[in-house]
């Protein structure tokens, strides 16, 4: 940070300095908004734990940049994927804890009278960086205002043994639903069953379920936020889940979030949905694997366009924070280029961007297997789908109300049109 002192960090502002060294356009702006740090501010971060290396360390090494710059120290914590929710609901609550946590999908319209408003710094960034990706303002938003700022999103694609698709009939990855149940099927005659997680993941589970009933028309709600789940298309989408997951390799039931990563490095199974953190610890472990190992976006349902749903983490600071100008300032750090280039390209595109100007992010050219998840917030739409976010949709998102429907009709412990009454009769607690 060439030119500039402690001092200046601290009379300029840290995001305006952030914003100087990328370029001039910005500072002025950064300035207006008055995030200097308070005087002895510190912070507490709360993050999820990662499950590629390069995530962690990339994350410290801005964290550590922005202590340097602002004099600001900021104390990193770490939870498991599932225990991101509830220690956030309960800081909410108790008025206690980190000052900015990450959280999931829509947690923050859970609690959005708890939060900092945001707005001046995503109106900062969006400005800068070529604007939000429409479905990162839908979750970053409520009622005309940034409750918080979505940070990226563990975007899934279906990774595959390609030498198993061949010997299994297939040249490419299908495109239809059609031909995928078809291959599905013709992978488990050749000894190569599929595996898809049915437990409580917080991102794969809910990932390809959403996928799956949005892509035949089911969704939870309709556009006036009614209850809808149970609808001819739902009970469609379910029978359709039910032959699929024929094709399963046993132990689903119960898979978390690090199941399937450990079966298919297992090689037991064959295609599984999952960020691209499969792929690189065959690369890292030098498996013998991973030149086999590909990527493709989920295949479009009846439904005629990509109905993705991926793991969204957004940083929400907390009303009781007594340093939110120090958190601001930290936040719109971590989003500058070059902080948020150098992380994604750490994490080898783990994470999608939810700034369109990181599109140009070389990591997304630099391999072939890594550019079908660039475009993973683009093809996604909010949870809450077709309604508007807000308290109901996130607490059926945390409560797994569509995951379990869909888990009831492909173990069978239910009928199909009694798991869509089942997830209606659970939904209207929420939406009424």
């Amino acid at each position: 940070m060439s030119g500039f002192t402690r001092r200046d960090v601290f009379r300029l502002g840290a995001a305006g300095v952030v914003a100087g060294t990328v370029g001039a356009p910005g500072l002025a702006s950064a300035q207006e908004q008055k995030w200097a740090p308070e005087k002895g501010a510190k912070l507490r971060v709360l993050r999820w734990t990662k499950f590629v290396p390069g995530d962690q360390t990339g994350f410290e090494e801005n964290t550590k940049k922005f202590t340097e710059a602002t004099g600001v120290p900021v104390e990193l914590e770490y939870q498991s994927w599932e225990d991101i929710r509830p220690k956030a609901a309960v800081a909410a609550n108790v008025g206690s804890g980190p000052d900015i946590i990450f959280g999931w999908y829509d947690d923050a319209h859970q609690y959005p009278d708890k939060l900092v408003d945001v707005t001046d710094v995503a109106d900062y960034l969006g400005k800068k960086y070529e604007g939000w990706v429409p479905a990162a303002k839908a979750y970053g938003t409520r009622k005309n205002r940034w409750i918080c700022l979505p940070f990226g999103a563990s975007g899934q694609c279906l990774a595959y043994r390609k030498s198993y698709l061949e010997q299994a009939g297939f040249k490419e990855f299908p495109k239809n639903f059609d031909d995928y149940l078809k291959m599905a099927q013709a992978l488990k005659k050749a000894n190569h069953p599929i595996g898809f997680a049915l437990g409580h993941a917080v991102g794969d589970g809910s990932g390809w379920t959403h996928q799956l009933i949005w892509s035949f028309g089911g969704k939870m709600v309709d556009e006036n936020n009614k209850v809808a789940i149970n609808s001819p298309e739902t009970i469609k989408a379910l029978e359709y889940v039910k032959e699929l997951a024929a094709n399963f390799v046993p132990g689903t039931a119960s898979w978390l979030d690090p199941h399937n990563n450990k079966a298919f490095l297992s090689d037991l199974v064959s295609v599984t949905n999952n960020g691209i953190s499969i792929w690189v610890a065959a690369k890292n472990d030098k498996n013998p694997m991973t030149d086999d190992i590909f990527h493709a976006p989920y295949p479009v349902g009846p439904i005629g366009k990509p109905t993705e749903l991926h793991l969204l983490t957004s940083a929400m600071i907390f009303k009781y924070s007594k340093y939110p100008k120090a958190a601001k300032a930290y936040m719109a750090f971590m989003f500058e280029d070059p902080q948020y280039t150098k992380w994604q390209a750490a994490s080898i595109g783990y994470f999608t961007h939810t700034l369109n100007y990181y599109d140009k992010n070389p990591i997304w050219t630099s391999d072939p297997k890594i550019t079908p998840y660039r475009d993973t917030m683009k093809r996604m739409l909010p949870n809450g789908y077709a309604g508007t976010m807000g308290y109901a949709s996130a607490a059926v998102m945390a409560d797994y109300i569509l995951l379990d429907m869909v888990a009831e009709a492909a173990l069978g412990s239910a009928s199909p049109k009694d798991a869509a009454a089942n997830a209606e009769r659970k939904a209207r607690r929420y939406y009424g």
